[in-house]
């Protein structure tokens, strides 16, 4: 499902994470496959730079040590 196919109805939340705003048909995005709803396209966009932010760190984390440059 591409976003520009997602559907509010389809959203597994009624209010904002960020705002505990009711959500909005253009601030919809994909999390684990299952879509979520925000306010506005500021707070999908938090939510996403967030997720990217976490995921970075966590296959950074699993680098092995040798592929860092550390022996």
């Amino acid at each position: 499902m591409s976003d520009d196919t997602l559907r509010i109805e389809d959203a597994v939340n009624e209010t904002c994470p960020w705002s505990g705003k009711p959500i909005a048909a253009d601030s919809l995005t994909l999390y684990r496959g299952e879509v979520v709803g925000f306010c506005n396209p500021g707070c999908r966009d938090k939510f996403e730079a967030a997720i990217r932010h976490f995921e970075k760190a966590l296959a950074d984390r699993d680098v092995p040590l040798i592929a860092k440059g550390i022996e």
